[in-house]
């Protein structure tokens, strides 16, 4: 990624400014520095960290819960659960994180002084809900607030609860009242609530109170925000917090999809995050639809090569679950990326993955791999059970996919002993085989009753002494949230489930 630029040098923007699998996003402001905090569920480490001069364009700083003494992530944790919706505060020259470690049925609150890191270990709440928020009034007491909606008041250096639950507002009568923020702006305490579940009933919603006791009077023209039922290419709008930027202007951040294909439309990429301005009338926020600009999201140009020599993994990769120390090393093989397997099959949790997520509906990533004597390769997945992987074992690559109860070998071809380049490549235009070009075709590729275009093509390709050869090309709508469910987008990656394997390095480039 590319060094945020300084604030006041962009005077556009394109959303997404989070391209990719940054779901639940919560920001704060410290000065003229903006930070920002999401989701990130089964993946260690958790609740990824990032910095802003401008609110446009962001750069990952690190991850606030980076060891085993903060995040616990047992092997059976079910794919979307682990740690949900953080919220990220600036209050007493300290930086505050809350979350949920659904998991373990778990609030917890860290701190830092600088939010790079290190943060502190978690002040633990055994309080019901999810999406735990903090505000602090000007007597100084700490309110959290949770999903359903109702707030506690606290101590959150102990973790001591004083009053609670107090009764909120629960929005406008949509389902799943979450994400609830306060804020304290001029004489009102405003609650920020989304609702309509987190998908294409999303909106977001608000009311204020003279106290964060209450009683709340909702706005006016609720929802604030919300898509559904349009044709916009943002869906799913919500999940939302507020920041006041260093000139008085306000702005919101909030997750959206981009589906593709035709209906029902797919969205591969998980929920990402985006911007929009908000203004004030007559004492009310205010919010315009989510734009969504064409070509490459945001405004850097989130290249990412990883030639592995640096003394520690950077802050992008993540594993499901849990990445052990005994797992991964940078030193073993000076330059290169060690992995060992720590399980024998990515169809079942325990597998060594060191991934990144997918943040372009197009785009290519390539990796030079030397399996040894194990099997080792480049993985594409949502979950243990929606994954496709190329695979290098004993003088052979295959892709091999799963979906469901469902897998298959689809592409196999020779290649030769040592380091292999291999690489896999999204897009979204064409994606059904080029050959299929009529019902006759259709026909003939058992393809019969085929008459929507799914949301992208996958293609497999290893590297030979004659140049690349092409595995398989298969349909990306398999590894979507709509086919396999939860909260998450793709993650690529490294992995190996036998023996032990080298990557020298990791090449990630949208396309066009």
């Amino acid at each position: 990624m590319e060094p945020e630029p300084a604030y006041g040098e962009s005077l556009s923007y394109r959303n997404p400014i989070l391209p990719g699998f940054w779901p639940d996003p919560s920001i704060c402001r410290a000065g003229d520095d903006y930070y920002l905090v999401c989701s990130s569920f089964e993946y260690s480490p958790g609740v990824p960290i990032f910095h802003s001069r401008d609110l446009i364009g962001w750069r990952q700083i690190g991850n606030v819960l980076d060891r085993p003494g903060q995040l616990r992530l047992p092997a059976d944790t079910l794919a979307s659960r682990g740690v949900y919706a953080p919220t990220i505060r600036y209050h007493d020259d300290r930086f505050w994180v809350v979350t949920t470690n659904v998991t373990l049925d778990r609030h917890l609150i860290v701190t830092a002084t600088d939010p790079a890191g290190p943060w502190s270990d978690p002040v633990y709440l055994d309080l019901p809900h999810v999406d735990p928020s903090l505000a602090w009034d000007d007597d100084g007491n700490c309110w959290m607030t949770v999903s359903g909606v109702e707030s506690y008041r606290i101590d959150p250096r102990t973790g001591e609860v004083f009053e609670g639950p107090v009764p909120m507002w629960s929005g406008t009568g949509g389902q799943y009242p979450e994400a609830p923020h306060l804020y304290r702006v001029g004489d009102w305490w405003y609650l920020l609530v989304s609702e309509g579940g987190t998908h294409t009933g999303h909106a977001v919603s608000v009311a204020r109170a003279r106290s964060p006791r209450g009683p709340f009077q909702p706005g006016p023209a609720n929802p604030i925000l919300t898509h559904r039922g349009t044709d916009r290419p943002v869906q799913a709008t919500g999940h939302a917090d507020m920041v006041e930027a260093t000139d008085g202007t306000w702005w919101m951040v909030l997750l959206g999809i981009r589906p593709r294909g035709q209906w029902p439309p797919y969205h591969v990429l998980g929920r990402e995050t985006f911007l929009v301005p908000v203004r004030w009338v007559d004492g009310w926020p205010v919010v315009d639809p989510v734009s969504c600009g064409s070509g490459s999201a945001g405004t850097g140009r989130w290249d990412d090569r990883d030639d592995f020599d640096d003394e520690r993994l950077g802050a992008q990769w993540i594993s499901p679950r849990d990445r052990p120390a005994s797992a991964w090393s940078l030193t073993d093989r000076p330059g290169w990326l060690t992995l060992h397997a720590t399980g024998d099959s990515l169809d079942r949790s325990g597998a060594t993955v060191v991934g990144r997520r997918q943040q372009h509906h197009d785009c290519r990533v390539s990796a030079r791999v030397d399996p040894g004597s194990g099997r080792a390769g480049l993985t594409i997945r949502i979950d243990e059970a929606h994954h496709y992987d190329l695979e290098l074992a004993r003088g052979q690559a295959r892709v091999i996919g799963r979906v469901g109860p469902f897998r298959q070998v689809f592409g196999e071809c020779p290649v030769p002993a040592g380091a292999v380049t291999v690489a896999l490549s999204t897009r979204t235009t064409d994606v059904l085989p080029p050959t299929v070009t009529s019902s006759d075709d259709l026909a003939q590729a058992g393809l019969v009753g085929v008459t929507a275009a799914g949301s992208d093509t996958i293609r497999f390709e290893v590297e030979t002494g004659d140049g690349w050869s092409s595995l398989a090309e298969l349909d990306g709508r398999y590894l979507s949230t709509e086919v396999a469910s939860g909260f998450t987008g793709r993650v690529i990656g490294m992995y190996v489930t036998e023996g032990t394997a080298a990557f020298d390095w990791f090449d990630y480039r949208p396309a066009g």
